[in-house]
């Protein structure tokens, strides 16, 4: 959407549902089409945690360098793993989806022997699960990366394998989180993604 200089729901909301169908494929389009006009069937449910946190970012129709793709791998999962931390939970499968300029999609997933939150130990699951897929990716071109872990936990119910994994990277995690929370989102941030575009925090949306 952004490639296509739409940033607003209003923007949205002017496009025809078969518009927005060729540009999202037709589950996606249906789903935001029905949003911007402020349609939503689905029911509120109370009392139910969330099986998963995830996010996506729509990268546009050109051919991206394989740098690019990993500065978009590093700022989605710095930005999910943000957010289980934030709601103190902790996961184990993580998943990587995947849409082609055809509109077709690919998943890849790969379950963690423990739970975490740990941002490096996630992107080096993420990368891993990428480089997999890459052969499909380049015959077949890259519009849009998800990303989400699922088999969620609390993170105080969850039993640590090595005494000492607490204090290595997941402190190093805290530590850059208090910071964010005291200063703002853009007062740390990786060196990969200097200059970058952040891009816009979106929901995972329905297959």
């Amino acid at each position: 959407l952004r490639a296509r200089g739409l940033t607003t729901v209003g923007q949205v909301a002017q496009l025809s549902e078969p518009t927005l169908v060729t540009m999202l494929g037709r589950a996606s389009g249906h789903h935001l089409h029905a949003l911007a006009h402020n349609r939503d069937p689905r029911p509120i449910v109370v009392g139910r945690r969330r099986r998963s946190i995830g996010s996506q970012r729509a990268i546009g129709w050109r051919r991206h360098t394989p740098a690019e793709i990993d500065a978009t791998l590093v700022a989605i999962v710095d930005r999910v793993t943000r957010r289980m931390r934030s709601a103190e939970r902790v996961g184990r499968t993580v998943t990587l989806r995947m849409r082609f300029d055809d509109f077709s999609r690919a998943t890849r997933s790969h379950t963690l022997p423990w739970p975490t939150a740990h941002t490096e130990l996630i992107l080096a699951t993420v990368r891993d699960l990428y480089e997999a897929a890459r052969p499909l990716v380049n015959e077949k071109g890259l519009t849009l990366i998800g990303i989400s872990v699922g088999n969620l936990d609390d993170d105080g119910a969850v039993q640590l394998v090595l005494p000492f994994d607490r204090r290595s990277g997941n402190a190093l995690d805290a530590a850059l989180d208090d910071v964010r929370e005291r200063f703002g989102s853009d007062a740390v941030t990786r060196a990969v993604l200097l200059g970058r575009d952040p891009g816009i925090s979106i929901p995972m949306l329905p297959d």
